[in-house]
């Protein structure tokens, strides 16, 4: 922060903070009643995780807090054991969260290519869009689903064009307001300015009020938990689960899970909002932060969360680059549990489904839609992938899936790259230089570039233009110079690293040393017992 600490930037992030405080506030009770607890526990969660992830996370800029991709997972933990259970399982969560964080496992959010980050972007725009459709139900008659709420009474007639009405000039709001001044953030001004007509006006549409009454309404608020007679003591009574055996075989498949969804979106998230910002690194601390959070969350009676992509487009694209923002918007979130929910309560839905359809369009990669059919039919594959997967599914699996996919499709693709040049040498002895990555997956096109039956008596293997890397790729080295030695012919292995020597068992003492010889290190098994694999 320093020295670009102005009046003016300060400004700038306390009206994103306050921005992104106000569209939390129904996405909060929204998540809360999909999930099947009191609106208090989410907005427990939006503040106390949206705080921690503000000061000490990996990338200042983004919003944390309840999110619908946890509370689906969490409906029927909660439906089938209680909510005891589930702060307990927050808690666990946080503490495989900051495990995952110590051991620095967030980098590996580096593997993920990038038509998956294209396919899960794409994805998130739709489910975004998707979950605002139900703001166009009439209240109270939609039911818990995959994303939200449907199934429920569609707005018809005069209150729909109403609210669509509302939601167009929120949306014309935020597109111009740039054009002309950028002293208020354009989402707040969409929703300040729709909310002073509705209000001036007496517009009958649907309120924020009307979704918190429907979940249960907007208490005051109070200290969610109290010791009495040596237990705690929460909004459901006992605030926790007993601490036994039991209890922990019934949280950690959903800890587990919770965990790594939450991990999977905020460490995307993070990059994210890197690319827009410029920034880098901070994988390993937004885990320990997203860890912490929830771990203090599921203490405090809050159902937990992680990284918020929606809101945090919201923030950045309202000028916010510092901690500020973030630790505003939580502190904004507080006063309006404490004092404003009855001012909150009076803000249109439609200006919110406003600025997050302004979300859903600039969240939306829509040069991929032009390069589907510029780049690989892979790479276009994946990516139509992990679109659908996201919508149809949740996020981590469709990651975990197009993750997969692609890892498959690039080994299917070295494994045709292996082949041969073979000549004779003037002594007579035949050479096979060998070009391109020697591993499971062209183990078997390797052992097929080869004739033992019509070799020469001396073979020479080249690998100087090849890289053998997997216990796979050894075995298929030492089934080859097995089938020569069965032949009566003599085979010499050169330009083979010192470590694959080594580990040749049969074939180790037909390899030629030299002193161009590479030094690459072999990723099996044997390689990591014995330490010759170094953390690369």
């Amino acid at each position: 922060m320093g020295g670009g600490m102005t009046p003016g930037r300060i400004r700038i992030e306390i009206l994103a903070g306050l921005t992104v405080a106000l569209a939390l506030v129904p996405e909060a009770v929204a998540f809360a009643f999909v999930a099947g607890v009191h609106p208090l526990v989410g907005l427990y969660a939006a503040f106390l995780v949206g705080l921690i992830t503000a000061v000490i996370g990996g990338r200042p800029g983004m919003i944390s807090g309840a999110t619908g991709a946890l509370a689906v997972v969490m409906v029927s933990l909660v439906a089938v054991h209680g909510v005891e259970y589930l702060f307990a399982t927050v808690i666990l969560m946080g503490l495989i969260q900051i495990f995952v964080g110590i051991m620095r496992w967030g980098k590996f959010i580096r593997l993920v290519p990038h038509p998956v980050m294209l396919g899960f972007v794409n994805g998130l725009a739709i489910v975004i869009f998707l979950a605002q459709l139900t703001q166009f139900q009439v209240p109270g008659t939609a039911e818990v689903s995959g994303h939200g709420m449907a199934g429920g009474e569609w707005l018809s007639g005069w209150p729909l064009a109403m609210m669509l009405g509302l939601v167009a000039l929120t949306m014309v709001i935020i597109w111009l307001l740039p054009k002309v001044t950028s002293v208020v953030p354009a989402p707040l001004a969409g929703i300040g300015i729709t909310a002073a007509i509705v209000l001036i006006f007496n517009i009958d549409v649907p309120r924020v009020g009307d979704l918190a009454e429907i979940a249960g309404g907007l208490p005051p608020f109070h200290i969610p938990f109290t010791f009495s007679g040596g237990e705690v003591q929460g909004l459901y009574g006992d605030l926790l689960a007993p601490f036994t055996l039991e209890t922990l075989w019934i949280i950690l498949p959903y800890a587990l899970i919770l965990s790594a969804i939450g991990l999977i979106e905020s460490l995307l998230t993070l990059n994210l909002v890197g690319e827009i910002t410029g920034e880098k690194g901070g994988a390993s601390q937004e885990c320990v932060a997203q860890g912490v959070a929830n771990t203090v969350t599921g203490f405090f009676g809050g159902m937990g969360g992680c990284a918020m992509i929606g809101q945090s487009m919201i923030n950045v694209k309202s000028g916010a680059r510092t901690r500020i923002a973030g630790i505003a918007a939580a502190l904004f979130l507080l006063s309006f549990i404490l004092v404003g929910a009855p001012l909150i309560e009076q803000i249109p839905l439609a200006a919110l489904v406003g600025v997050m359809f302004m979300v859903v369009i600039g969240t939306f990669a829509w040069n991929s839609l032009k390069i589907l059919f510029k780049v690989p039919l892979t790479d276009a594959f994946v990516i139509v992938l992990v679109t659908v997967v996201t919508v149809a599914t949740d996020l981590a699996t469709a990651v975990v899936v197009g993750v997969i996919v692609s890892a498959l499709a690039y080994a299917w693709s070295n494994a045709k790259r292996i082949s041969a040049t073979a000549y004779e040498t003037p002594e007579g002895a035949r050479v096979y230089q060998v070009k391109g990555p020697l591993f499971f997956g062209s183990a078997e096109g390797f052992g097929e570039l080869f004739n033992p039956a019509e070799d020469p008596t001396r073979v020479i293997v080249d690998f100087a233009e090849s890289r053998v890397a997997d216990q796979s790729a050894l075995q298929a080295i030492e089934k080859l110079a097995g089938q020569y030695e069965a032949a009566g012919k003599k085979i010499e292995l050169r330009h083979l690293t010192r470590d694959c020597h080594a580990l040749l068992q049969k074939a180790g003492h037909l390899v030629i040393d030299s002193d161009d010889d590479p030094d690459y290190e072999i990723a099996t098994d044997y390689s990591v017992r014995t330490g010759i694999l170094g953390d690369h």
